[in-house]
Parts: C-alpha cells; structure tokens; sequence
C-alpha cells in the first residue's frame, strides 16, 4: 500500500519530469551563445547553470508560483499531476513538429483548461496579468537589448580595449551574465514546474527534510529546481552547441546583451523584494508571474535586428515561433480537459 508521502512523489514526477524538460531547452537561452561559439565548456556551463537555477528556484520562487497556484483551484494532487503531464505532452507535440513554444503557455492553458472541466471559475486578473507580459516581456527584452547593445558599443569605443583583451573580457561576462540568467531562469520559472503542487501540499507529509521545520513549499521548489539542474546537465548539451543561429547570427558583444536582455527581464517579473521596495513607493511594479524565457530571447534578437537595421532575420522562422505561442495555451487546455475526462470515466 502506497502511502501519503509516495503518493505525493508519485504525482509530483509529472512535474519534476516538466522541469527536467524545461533545463533541457531553456538552458541553452542563458549559456548556448558562450558554449555555442567555444567560449566556455559545456561542462562548466552546465555546473554554473545548475547551481544557479536551484539558488534562483529556491530563494526567488516563491512569488511566481504563487501567482499560479493562485490561477485557479487545484481540486487535487491528481488534478495537478494531470496539468502537468497535459503541459508536457503539449510541449513535445509541438516540439515534434519543431515547433517551439512556450512552458509558461502550456502550464497556464492546462490549468485554464483543468478550471472549464471542473467548473471553477478562473482568477481573470491573474490570468490577464500572465497574457499581457506574454505581450510585454519581448518587448521589453527587446527595449533592453537595445540600450544595452548602445552602452557597451560606447564603451568599447570610448575605452578603445585591444581585441585580444576584449574577448577575455567578454568570456568572462557571458559567464557572470549567463550565472545570472540561470538564477532568474530558476527564480521565474520553477513556478510552471511546481506551482500548481505548491496549493495541495499541506494534506501530505512530503517526508524530504520534514523533520527541519522548513516549509513544505522550500522543499518542493528546491525538488523542482534539482529537476531543472538535472535537465541541464543531461539533456542540453546538443541545444547549447547549436544555438543562437536559427534566428540571425551574433557578435560575442551581441551574444552577451541578448543573454543580458534574458536575464534582466525575467528578473523583474520575479523579484518580491524589489516590487514591495516600489509599491512602498506608490509606484507601480511587473506582476509575479512566469514569462517565457525564449520568448524574452527572441524579443531581444528582433530588437538588435531592428537596431542593426539587418535584414539577417529569419522571418519564416519567426512566423512558425508565433504560430508557436499562439497554438500550446489551447493545445494544452483541450488536452487536460481529455485526460480529466478519461481519468473520471476510467477510475
């Protein structure tokens, strides 16, 4: 007989299997353009991401998953089991059709689809929040890049640094920039792997450190940012190698503000601290919710383009990318309506 404890692992696996699949692809967004262009091993590339997506997980990640365990009502540990395998089917067909698309789409269909089987209403704020910064985070990846491409270009012209010096230079800061992004990858996103467990927690005794104190809900991020890491390490080494030319080819100056873009925008959609600082203010702030890490890349590459005023992007790549985003949330929704649907007339 399979007790609470294995009963929540068991359902959790769907999850953490998503996160696996999230290291796998996103990894290559903060550190594919210095393993891509023999900047830094893949080795080393995939330890420092690692590392740096638990930290971000665990210490950060509580303010996005909160925004989507808040999205609508979790009936169950299955019910979230089945969103995330649902996320995670959609996500490979479309994959399957090299298609790329978005996890934080896919999570935010599933569960939207979960709330129309159920009959539960689901919490339009939150859900108007997620789409606009599914509209907004590439813009403003690609406002950011821009600034920052304008900066450095003046300072190494201002500096006037010797080539040889400036590609130590740039070594260096696409792995502090890759670090970086890997820790906001983790803060912001670990919320499509385990935010919709997160609200069930409390009826199970998850039995990992239990006996600490700490809060259930630290031990699940910090599980769904092994998962993450474990995805990075084993499963992203062809994607790091390859990427950053499907769309239009960089300059290691390119490569470092469009990994910088990525990091910084995420950051801001997942930093508590630095929202409560601003609304102490009366300001307004980004909301707490997960963005799409490539959607924030591709954002920032269109910017540099547009910049550039080159015509070296790939439009039909772009276009099949947008079909992309548009399709998962829907694709995902009518998925986990199936599945609820099976599930009821099986069990």
């Amino acid at each position: 007989m399979i007790n609470r404890c294995e009963l929540f692992w068991l359902f959790l696996s769907g999850g953490l299997l998503l996160g696996v699949s999230l290291g796998a692809n996103d990894a290559a967004n903060v550190f594919g353009s210095a393993v891509g262009t023999r900047m830094l091993s893949f080795r080393r590339a995939a330890v420092i991401a690692s590392l740096f997506v638990i930290a971000g997980a665990v210490i950060m990640g509580e303010g996005t998953s909160g925004t989507i365990g808040s999205l609508g009502i979790t009936v169950d540990i299955i019910n979230a089991f089945v969103i995330s395998i649902s996320a995670g089917i959609s996500i490979f067909l479309m994959t399957f059709i090299n298609v790329p698309v978005s996890t934080s789409q896919a999570v935010v269909g599933a569960i939207v689809g979960s709330n129309i089987y159920y009959g539960y209403s689901t919490n339009y704020t939150e859900l108007t929040s997620i789409v606009i910064s599914w509209v907004t985070s590439p813009v403003l990846g690609a406002i950011v890049a821009v600034l920052l491409l304008l900066i450095v270009k003046y300072i190494i012209r201002r500096t006037r640094i010797h080539l040889i010096k400036l590609d130590v230079i740039l070594r260096n800061l696409l792995i502090v920039a890759g670090a970086f992004g890997a820790y906001s990858l983790g803060a912001n996103n670990i919320a499509n792997v385990v935010g919709v467990f997160i609200p069930v927690a409390d009826i199970y005794d998850i039995g990992f450190l239990s006996d600490t104190g700490i809060p259930k809900h630290y031990m699940i991020l910090l599980a769904g940012g092994i998962a993450i890491a474990v995805g990075i390490i084993f499963l992203s080494k062809r994607l790091m190698q390859t990427v950053g030319h499907n769309l239009m080819p960089l300059t290691p100056e390119s490569a470092l503000v469009v990994v910088l873009s990525h990091s910084i925008v995420l950051f801001l959609f997942s930093s508590v601290w630095l929202r409560d600082i601003v609304h102490s203010i009366g300001m307004p702030w980004f909301p707490m919710v997960p963005v799409s890490s490539s959607q924030v890349i591709i954002g920032a590459i269109v910017g540099l383009s547009i910049l550039k005023r080159a015509n070296e992007i790939n439009t039909k790549r772009l276009g099949v990318i947008f079909s992309g985003w548009i399709i998962s949330p829907p694709l995902a929704a009518i998925l986990v309506y199936i599945l609820l649907r099976l599930n009821q007339l099986v069990f």
